[in-house]
């Protein structure tokens, strides 16, 4: 019975995709579906090739490159619309190592969602320079404060959700693009109670193909975690001052209610 499916999004990965669905379906833990923006190198065609080879990886082909978030989204509808249990995310560039997935989906038992941290004890990023380091730690840094949140690698990309808790995230408005649908992923989780544990994980730099990451990506993440925070602040004021409103009534309560 198909209960896990590991969801990666591709855009002229050509050089890195087979390896990466060979190394996932060698842990013979979960299925696999690429979801292809329509990349001009032939990684769909590739994609296409890998789903007749093996009869548990699936092609989803999307018509636009408009970011990594609606890319998840499109691949979640998929899965839940084919009754899987488990939905992972992973990035096609062999960065998030496969090996790694069995322990992550342990974990599930007792979560409903485990996240492949580089932030936490055992975690570690190999062939990153210092300024990518500084940008993720600091950033990482930014939204635990921000937020208020104990998760020490909010951004990592490299993720496993029950399917139960994205149906109590609720993806439909989710809107945000690149790396900030994680942040954002993480945080409404987290507001609605969900269980996060995080377990380490060895990251390791591409070797082929060029990163995604840009400026604007940053950008949109440290503007969103702002105002998010910003409205976590503005909700404790708001509760606070309600809170001293109803002190009088409770002391007269108190006072009416206690022996003469």
């Amino acid at each position: 019975m198909r209960t896990t499916l590991t969801i990666i999004p591709t855009f002229n990965e050509i050089e890195n995709i087979t390896g990466v669905v060979d190394r996932v379906l060698a842990t013979g833990r979960s299925d696999v579906l690429i979801v292809d923006d329509s990349s001009p190198d032939g990684t769909g065609e590739l994609a296409d090739e890998l789903a007749a080879r093996h009869e548990s990886v699936f092609a989803l082909h999307r018509r636009t490159k408009d970011g990594l978030g609606p890319a998840y989204l499109a691949g979640f509808a998929w899965g839940r619309s084919r009754g899987y249990d488990v939905l992972v995310e992973m990035d096609a560039d062999g960065s998030h190592q496969p090996e790694a997935l069995p322990t992550m989906l342990d974990e599930l038992a007792s979560a409903d969602i485990v996240l492949g941290s580089r932030w936490v004890p055992g975690g570690s990023v190999v062939n990153w320079p210092l300024h990518r380091k500084v940008l993720s730690r600091g950033g990482n840094i930014y939204a635990r404060l921000a937020l208020g949140i104990d998760v020490r690698d909010a951004t990592g990309g490299y993720r496993a959700y029950r399917t139960s808790a994205l149906d109590a995230i609720g993806l439909d408005g989710i809107a945000s693009q690149g790396y900030c649908f994680q942040l954002d992923m993480l945080w409404r989780g987290l507001e609605r109670g969900l269980r996060v544990v995080e377990v380490p994980i060895t990251f390791i730099e591409r070797e082929h193909g060029v990163s995604k990451m840009s400026g604007n990506i940053v950008r949109e993440s440290l503007v969103n975690v702002s105002a998010w925070g910003l409205r976590r602040r503005i909700t404790a004021l708001r509760e606070l001052v309600l809170h001293h409103r109803r002190l009088p009534s409770v002391r007269a309560n108190t006072r009416r209610l206690a022996p003469s």
